[in-house]
């Protein structure tokens, strides 16, 4: 079967992050693919490459990289959520003259026209957020 997944919420605010991440590790080893990973709303945070959990906590954002790394999953992080929080990439932060980009490898900056999509093309859209 193949999934999509809608994360909204960040890391160290709530638990949606983490069941979402532990849902998509799930459904991997049970045989169904995963089409998207689309970040929200808080969820943009997972993508930023300056966020530093205490050291005794899970480095969410770290282990999303690497799942989405590893697997080959089409990760995107809704470009107006990101850019009011000020998660960027290169390209963005170019447009706007800021100092740097802190878009982790492996995630892309696009419109909700990817979450409609990734909802179409999908079996199953699965929400996860605070």
């Amino acid at each position: 079967m193949k999934y999509a997944l809608a994360v909204y919420g960040a890391s160290g605010t709530g638990q949606s992050s983490l069941t979402a991440l532990s849902f998509a590790r799930a459904l991997l080893a049970c045989g169904h693919e995963i089409i998207r990973v689309f970040f929200y709303q808080e969820g943009v945070h997972n993508a930023s490459s300056l966020v530093s959990p205490p050291q005794d906590e899970v480095n969410l954002p770290e282990q999303w990289q690497k799942l989405i790394t590893e697997q080959g999953i089409d990760a995107v992080v809704c470009i107006a959520a990101a850019l009011r929080r000020g998660v960027v990439n290169t390209e963005e932060a170019e447009r706007y003259e800021l100092s740097g980009s802190n878009l982790r490898e492996g995630y892309d900056l696009s419109g909700l026209g990817q979450l409609l999509e990734a909802t179409i093309e999908a079996d199953r859209l699965v929400t996860f957020g605070d």
